[in-house]
């Protein structure tokens, strides 16, 4: 009997075996013979490589030091000013890039890890989002703290974010939550605090000044000594995870080998995500939020770790990552100064083309992923309702839409009264009361056809690619709308609505045009097609940053009110385009009322139906980019409204379009209405673009979205 037990003991243990370059499997938990010199080869390539970046890094700069002058300097034949720029310039600069690279590399390798998710990384968390929020709070309120007290208190903010999206996404406990709730989790909180940091950035700007510029992510150090504090933080958390190397190898097996081994997974788990968030917070408190470093360099070190023996453990795993961050940062700052020059690459912030060269590789990946079955948030809520209450919620929302369209025409910096709307009315009011309505009236009206326009364009694509959790926004296609119209507003400052709107409109066919060209090869599949709108949504932000940071201060400015989703400055020429756009689709929409129902279904329906398929969603999406871009002409870039509006809708009158179309574009409008009231009331001479105020409002939603298809998907 006792033999017996010695020979099965054995197959309790788990069988090593090389790991493949996905997060999440399997990782070697001992020692594998003869993996030593293959890691080495890498690891000295990857070195090899940061030492040629570093060495072109020197070189670069506004000053006239060169690599002549450099190889003069470390002969130690050099000038005292070319030392001084080097001390006191770039070698901070080089080291900032090193050490938040490092940081950054090692920190996505642990989440991705600890959460079992090759898309986990600070950003896709909102631990960046987190640690942004808090530093931007904290001076907006005038507080000045000492660089480690700020770094801790980053730290807070970045772990709360990382611990409400891990929840949300289903990875909180056991780490196995899906890799696109994950991402959508992750954008929708790091949009709303996002919305949160510009609103303080706008109502506090003296107390922020220059914050706009760090929350872009650059590596210019006016002050190196707060480097110097953050490195042994930096070494001592990279330390931290080398320790649970081990730990992190099991996890990699699943929570059950980690318990024969005598290892307390969730100890693990939690240790890698703390330690990961503070290697986060040091990076964001050095150089401010930097995109998507924490998930390119461990991504790529684990693809390279098909072809290179041992390197998938992670006592190999975590340095290398750190070394590849550190190659992407330096490489990413050069590249920046070698293309905008020495002295646009001093404004251009790094992390604007680490986010651009991120976003290209989250294609690649969604490319490269195969659809796991998303749950569709929100479905769950579309019950059959009877014609009755459709009816009667349509009267409530329309009698709602009037009370804030008065509202909206009352309430402002100059309140009016009832009275002072009817006189206006029929031409006998004064100047005074005319001046007032005839530049708030317009802002109402373009409120209303802007928010009805993007409500109808979200359940458009929702219906198309079978995804409740898609919108403009998120897919892109408002980014492309906002990148042409921003490059038009910064390059022809005379540019009439026009134009403005041409631009738009050929922007977010672009945009839809490669999103869902992409997605649709090998068939339209939810995951995929979320990824690949997340990763060019983040792109065309970072496109735009550039962009903006490139143009003069007074097209800066504009272009920033306008991004912002503002009604602003409004005329009656700017409400033409969304009431254009609506007033194309709405025949269009009327003949494909049932033909919507099918294709949101499955293939198979539209066509045993009679129901052309491909055409048919060729027209909607179409309907859905005009709608984008009028909207975006006519009001900027708002978030949410086309995610938020449906979903309402749905939850209201079940989820037959000829039901769902109507009700959303009222709930839309109300929405945007509703938002810019607020905007330009509460804080009254001062407002708040409406754009910041939908996505404060609307990220609480989408968070509730998501918990709910939580709830529903573990009951």
């Amino acid at each position: 009997m006792t033999e017996t037990v010695k020979r099965a003991a054995p197959a309790a243990r788990p069988t090593p075996a090389e790991p493949v370059a996905v997060a999440g499997t399997p990782a070697l938990p001992h020692p594998v013979p003869g993996t030593r010199g293959p890691v080495a080869v890498a690891a000295g390539v990857g070195l090899v490589v940061l030492v040629l970046f570093a060495l072109i890094h020197l070189t670069q700069g506004t000053a006239d030091v060169g690599p002549a002058d450099l190889m003069g300097l470390l002969a130690g034949s050099g000038s005292d000013q070319e030392s001084a720029v080097l001390l006191a310039s770039r070698i901070p600069r080089l080291a900032a890039g090193a050490l938040v690279g490092v940081a950054l590399g090692v920190a996505g390798a642990a989440l991705q890890s600890a959460t079992r998710n090759v898309l986990a990384a600070p950003d896709t968390l909102a631990v960046n989002a987190g640690a942004h929020f808090v530093i931007v709070a904290v001076a907006a309120f005038g507080i000045t703290l000492p660089a480690l007290l700020s770094g801790g208190l980053a730290f807070v903010g970045g772990l709360a974010a990382a611990l409400l999206v891990l929840s949300l996404s289903g990875g909180g406990a056991n780490g196995n939550g899906g890799p696109i709730r994950l991402v959508l989790a992750g954008t929708a909180l790091a949009l709303g605090l996002h919305s949160a940091t510009s609103a303080l950035l706008l109502l506090f700007s003296q107390e922020t000044t220059g914050l706009y510029a760090w929350g872009q992510g650059g590596l210019a150090q006016s002050r190196p000594d707060e480097l110097l504090q953050f490195t042994p933080v930096v070494l001592a958390a990279a330390a931290g995870l080398l320790v649970l190397s081990r730990r992190l190898d099991l996890l990699g097996l699943g929570d059950d080998a980690s318990r024969l081994t005598g290892a307390d997974p969730r100890l693990a788990r939690v240790g890698a995500v703390v330690l990961a968030v503070v290697l986060s917070a040091s990076a964001v408190a050095i150089a401010g939020p930097v995109g998507f470093v924490g998930l390119c360099a461990p991504a790529m070190v684990r693809l390279l770790a098909s072809r290179v023996r041992g390197l998938g453990r992670h006592r190999a795993l975590l340095p290398v990552s750190g070394l590849a961050g550190a190659v992407v940062m330096i490489g990413a700052d050069v590249v920046v100064r070698g293309v905008f020059g020495a002295e646009a690459g001093v404004e251009v912030p790094t992390g604007a083309v680490t986010t651009v060269f991120g976003a290209v590789f989250l294609v690649v990946l969604a490319l490269r992923m195969s659809d796991a079955g998303l749950s569709a948030a929100g479905d769950a809520l579309a019950r059959l309702r009877s014609r009755r209450f459709f009816l009667a919620v349509l009267a409530g929302l329309v009698f709602l839409l009037v009370g804030l369209l008065v509202a909206g025409t009352l309430l402002g910096d100059a309140k009016l009264l009832l009275g002072d709307l009817a006189n206006w009315l029929t031409g006998r009011a004064g100047e005074r009361v005319s001046a007032v309505l005839e530049t708030r009236v317009p802002r109402v009206v373009a409120a209303v056809l802007a928010g009805a326009a993007l409500a109808t364009a979200g359940a458009l694509i929702q219906a198309v690619s079978r995804n409740s959790l898609a919108e403009p926004g998120i897919l892109g296609v408002s980014g492309g709308g906002g990148l042409a119209a921003i490059l038009v507003i910064t390059t022809v400052p005379l540019a009439g609505s026009w134009l403005i709107t041409g631009s738009a409109l050929l922007g977010s066919a672009v945009a839809a045009l490669l999103v869902f060209g992409l997605a649709f090869r090998g068939g339209l599949q939810q995951n995929r097609l979320v990824l690949i709108g997340v990763g060019v949504s983040a792109g065309l932000a970072a496109a735009i940053t550039v962009l903006l940071v490139a143009t003069d201060p007074y097209s800066q400015t504009k272009a920033l009110t306008w991004l912002s989703g503002s009604t602003y400055g409004r005329t009656f020429a700017s409400t033409l385009p969304p009431l254009a756009a609506l007033a194309l689709t709405l025949p269009v929409l009327t003949g494909l009322r049932r033909g919507l129902d099918l294709i949101a279904v499955d293939d198979d329906s539209p066509r045993v139906l009679g129901v052309r398929l491909t055409a048919s969603r060729l027209l909607v999406l179409s309907a859905a980019v005009l709608l984008t871009a009028g909207a975006v002409s006519s009001v900027g870039v708002i978030a949410f409204v086309g995610l938020v509006a449906p979903h309402a809708a749905r939850s209201l009158v079940g989820a037959r379009h000829v039901r769902v179309l109507p009700v959303a574009a009222l709930i839309g409008a109300c929405t945007v209405v509703l938002a810019d009231v607020v905007g330009r009331t509460v804080i009254a001479p001062a407002q708040i673009p409406a754009g910041i105020m939908t996505a404060l409002v609307g990220a609480p939603y989408f968070v509730y979205l998501l918990w709910r298809s939580r709830v529903d998907r573990t009951a």
